[in-house]
This record gives C-alpha cells, structure tokens and sequence, in this order.
C-alpha cells in the first residue's frame, strides 16, 4: 500500500469524454489498491479527486462548479484536478479556486502518489505536474484491472491528436497523437475479463490515429483482443470518419463480439463550413462512408454522431444541409452542441458570429429533427428479442445496453453485469421498453 492513502476516502469525479471515464476508473484503482475507499460524494471526503474537461466553455464552467462544490462540502479535503482544464488553467486561478494539487495530462498516473504525499504533509503546498503534451512522446502511467466506476469497461488505447480542426482545443491540451503498447492493452483486457465484465469500450482521443503513431494497426488490436476468453462485446468510443478504413471496417465484420454500431461525428452536412471548420472530408465523402459501413456490418449497423451548430458564418442553407445530411446517412442518436468559441483555436478570430438566438433556434431545430431519426432507427426492434447487458436494477426492473448501443428498460428480475434476451414492445423517448424473456 502507498503509505499516505490508507483508509483516505477519496471522491472521483470524471467529466467530458470516454476517455476520461477510462482515467477515473483507473485512479479508483489505484487509490483502492493503495488502501483508500472511495466515496459518492465530495461531503466528508478526505481528497477530491476531478478528471477535468475543457472541450467547451461549458466544460469549463463545470469543472469550477465541482471544485467549488468539493471545496464547499468537505473545506478541509485537499482537491486535486487532473487532465485537460488542468493543463491550461493558471496558477492563479488554481490557488483562488482551492486547488492543491495540478496534474496535467500524461501524468496523471503520478497523481496517487502526490496525493499521498500531500496528505503526508502538516501543511500540503501546492504542487503542479504538467508537461508540454505537444512535444511529449509518453504514455500516461495508468492501469485498468477492473471496472469500479461502471458496468462496462473504458479501455483507453490512444491519446493526443494533430489535425487541428479549426474550432477544437483538445490537440493543444491532448499532445501530439501516441498509441499505447498493444502487450499492455491486451494485458488490461485480460484482467478485465477476468474480473466479470463482459464489455469493453476502446477509446482514445482520436482513436482512428492508433497505429499510425505505433506498432499495429487498430485492426490488428481488434482481432487480438476478440481472443481474450470471458469477453462477450467489444465496441469503440467516438472515432473520427477519417479513421475508418477498409481494412478495419473488414476486421470489425469478421468479429461478431464486435457490436453493431459507430459513433462518427459529422459536425456540419455544409461542404464550406467543414472546409472553414477544417475536418478534411466533405458530405458527400461522409454519405459514401455511412454506406460503406453499412455494407460491411450490416443495415441494422447504429450510428450515431455529433453535429455543431451556429459556426461562424454557417447561413440558414448551411444549417438545411446539415439536416438533409442527418437524414441521408439515417442516423440514430445525434448529439447536438451549439458552438462554443475555445480561445486560443482560429475559429476563435473567425467574423460572422451567428446570433445566440439564432443558434438556440437552430439547436432546438436540430434536436428536433435527431428525436425523429432515433425513434426510425429504434423502431426496428419493437417486436423482436434484443440481449441486453444490465447496467442498473430496481426491484422487478432493469436497464441496460442493447450491442447496437440502444437503452432498455425492461421488467424482470435481473442482476448488474449479466446479459438478458428482452422481448421490445415499444418506444419510450429515447429508450426502448420491454419485458425479460422467460
């Protein structure tokens, strides 16, 4: 045990991205390893713990609310914030918000070890540990035995991106792309499996780029990690269009514990407003990759994907494109975000700034439009019997995930982390209800 966390209780709290999901539910393995015992919420905590997000303004503004909330609740627990708000924010703004402990991205395998050392200490300084990620070539030190945090498992296997979409912050918070070492991954996955869970999710910051910065390619991890024994379902996080060849579009087809279903994030159906927002592909070039797909797993493949709206300059026939373009490529869910200008990106400088309630118009307008594409796409399976991996169980109910990554709410008893056949009998809102099958 790392002397310093023993019997701390500790609160994680990940926002933003699968691959934050990944590094909280590894730091919870690393402080319960240590000795510590995770606790719900900051009230009463000895050390709070926040694996931050700065992809929006409003990441921001929920990164200080927790912080604040933490400081609030517990006034004598040391807070530490780690990850991507964490490798920008200032000094200054650190010490006024209470923080103790800054550790940026790439190291945040080290933060158990400064948190035990600050609780060493009669009086903790403020202790920061960030690198310049642009010129980094490491690999964050962090490991995943088993899930904690949740019933299926993050399994991050690349960091960092270098496209540099003209809107985006993440490259310069993230680094330059790395991809972990494929022994690793499939050391993690094995132990994982052997804990119980029957799922994993791969995940990266631009996950299409591993192999590109390694040793293999990202369908040579597939096809390895299909052989660990005790693994019903594999699946990916967010992977950018451009990351989607056909060599792996053949392995995800000849693996059938790969589950039916993409997230490729579209951000415009505009052909000049993804050139200003530099996303290198153009709708058309996007429409034929939803088709090729489809051809290779199947009509009933779910994808899903994010649209951006109210780009700078994006006109009322730039935003009739976009969802023109949503219901050509047959979407299921579509994640809506409004523009949010990141300082230091050239879209920051970009004129024509769209009024803010032409761009809520446009976002309820395009949400609008996503609500009728989820329920087209869910409506297939009404009538039919679906597996369902059980996520959270209440009395004679459940919830849980279908492989085409629809949510279920069923009757029946079930237990967390098993997968049940649920007979679907109709659409709920975003969900899908049904009863188990006996």
């Amino acid at each position: 045990m790392m002397n310093g966390l023993e019997g701390k209780k500790i609160w994680i709290y990940s926002l933003g991205c699968r691959s934050n999901q990944y590094e909280g539910e590894a730091l919870a393995n690393a402080f319960t390893d240590a000795g510590a015992e995770l606790v719900d919420s900051p009230e009463d905590c000895d050390g709070a713990v926040l694996v931050s997000c700065t992809v929006t303004a409003m990441a921001d503004k929920k990164c200080r609310q927790a912080v604040r909330r933490a400081r609030r609740q517990s006034r004598n627990a040391l807070v530490a914030v780690c990850g991507c708000w964490a490798q920008k924010i200032t000094r200054t703004e650190a010490h006024s918000l209470g923080i103790s402990i800054v550790v940026g991205n790439r190291r945040k395998g080290e933060l158990p070890a400064l948190l035990a050392g600050a609780f060493r200490e009669e009086t903790p300084s403020f202790v920061e540990d960030r690198v310049d990620v642009l010129r980094s070539r490491e690999w964050d030190g962090l490991f995943l035995s088993r899930p904690l945090l949740h019933t299926r498992a993050f399994v991050k296997i690349q960091d960092g991106c270098n496209h540099f979409c003209s809107y985006c912050a993440i490259p310069y918070v993230r680094g330059f792309p790395v991809s972990r070492d494929p022994g690793d991954i499939l050391s993690e996955v094995e132990q994982i499996a052997g804990s119980g869970c029957s799922e994993v999710v791969l995940t990266g910051v631009h996950l299409g780029l591993y192999g590109k910065y390694g040793s293999v390619s990202l369908a040579e991890i597939v096809r390895r990690i299909a052989s660990v024994e005790g693994l019903r379902r594999i699946r990916f996080g967010s992977l950018e269009p451009f990351g989607l060849d056909d060599e792996l579009l053949e392995a995800l087809a000849a693996e059938p514990r790969f589950c039916r279903h993409l997230h490729l994030p579209l951000q415009s159906g505009s052909g000049s407003v993804l050139a200003r927002m530099k996303r290198g592909y153009t709708p058309g070039e996007f429409l034929s990759l939803a088709e090729k797909a489809r051809r290779f797993l199947g009509d009933d493949l779910h994808i899903s994907t994010d649209v951006l709206v109210g780009f700078p300059g994006e006109s009322e026939g730039d935003f009739d494109d976009t969802l023109s373009l949503m219901k050509a490529c047959r979407f299921g869910k579509v994640h809506v975000f409004p523009f949010s200008p990141r300082e230091g990106t050239e879209a920051w400088s970009y004129p024509d700034k769209i009024p803010r309630e032409t761009v809520l118009r446009r976002t309820r307008e395009a949400l609008s439009a996503a609500d009728g594409l989820l329920a087209g796409f869910a409506s297939r399976w009404v009538g039919s019997d679906v597996p369902v991996l059980v996520e959270e169980t209440a009395g004679n109910s459940f919830q849980g995930l279908t492989p085409s990554f629809l949510r279920v709410a069923a009757r029946g008893g079930a237990e967390r982390g098993e997968e049940l056949p649920v007979r679907i009998t109709r659409i709920s809102g975003d969900s899908l209800r049904g009863r188990r099958v006996p």
